[in-house]
């Protein structure tokens, strides 16, 4: 019951304030300490990836596991509004939204756009602009929205901690380059391995939200992705629309063949991000319908 209600409150203090300006961010914090290790003991090694990981989630759970006792022994009330606030800040719907957004009022997308993704951006057409933000758009639901939520469910205020630094490090090491081929591996191989089911019912959500038929159509495309799950909300949000993703993408300066996501037309537009986006209002109430079902039916088995 009390990860219901922290994963409720966390849900809309995020979607109202996103960041709170008064002190640091926690992923800030976790990027820093990833930084830290990378600095004083980085080597392109398998090997040596695992112990970054190994660094990193043996911290990040020491502390976050402390703090989880500490407030477990307070005021239930007040264990609860702490909680949540400290889970909102690892959620991340208001940014990811705000984000997307601006990319459609900026005079200058194509800065705007190479903050959100890590192919090239500097040849981009609009199209090719507006198809990044609506894939950015879905995969971070999963990453940043239900993954989050999921594990706080499942494990509370550690459970999203942890899966938040797991997801970092994938973020900031995890890439196939030079540099992080081996040294990433670690990171990105555990990062797929907790967002495996996280990413299948954000698919299933956006299909069910969107009014899809065949509610696991999204799987025919989206295990063509050289990821084992961002490609299946990719899909999802690609049939809900109407239009295909994916396809042919430059990243550090190579041409990468792309299968695509979906069925429908490869010119995107405007209209297609702001359908992409008005998703969010329906996951708001889905969240709160979700957990308050949840609430009245543990209330009533008691």
């Amino acid at each position: 019951m009390t990860n219901i209600l922290i994963a409720l409150f966390s849900y809309f203090l995020d979607r109202i304030f996103w960041e709170f300006k008064f002190i640091k961010h926690p992923i800030v914090i976790i990027g820093e300490i990833i930084t830290f290790f990378e600095k004083k003991f980085y080597k392109n090694s398998i090997l040596r990836g695992l112990l970054l990981v190994l660094f990193v989630l043996s911290l990040v759970s020491f502390i976050s596991i402390s703090i989880y006792l500490y407030l477990d022994e307070i005021n239930k009330t007040l264990n609860i509004i702490i909680s949540s606030f400290i889970a909102s800040m690892f959620l991340a719907h208001k940014m990811l939204y705000d984000s997307v957004k601006e990319v459609l009022v900026s005079p200058n997308k194509k800065e705007v756009i190479s903050m959100l993704v890590s192919r090239d951006t500097e040849n981009m057409t609009q199209s090719d602009i507006y198809k990044a933000s609506i894939e950015t758009y879905a995969e971070n639901l999963s990453d940043g929205v239900i993954a989050p939520l999921f594990y706080l469910l499942l494990f509370g205020l550690p459970g999203i901690i942890i899966y938040k630094a797991i997801n970092t490090m994938d973020s900031m090491v995890g890439y196939r380059n030079a540099k992080y081929e081996n040294y990433g591996k670690a990171a990105a191989i555990l990062d797929d391995i907790v967002n495996y089911i996280p990413a299948r019912i954000t698919a299933v959500l956006i299909m069910v939200l969107s009014k899809q038929k065949g509610i696991f159509s999204f799987y025919k495309d989206g295990q063509k992705h050289d990821s084992p799950n961002a490609g299946h909300p990719i899909t999802a949000m690609a049939l809900g629309l109407g239009i295909s993703l994916g396809g042919d993408t430059y990243y550090f300066k190579e041409l990468k063949k792309k299968p695509y996501f979906g069925e429908g037309k490869k010119e995107i537009e405007n209209e297609d991000v702001k359908k992409a986006l008005s998703i969010r209002s329906k996951i708001d109430i889905t969240v709160a319908i979700s957990l308050f079902t949840l609430i009245l039916t543990l209330q009533y088995l008691q």
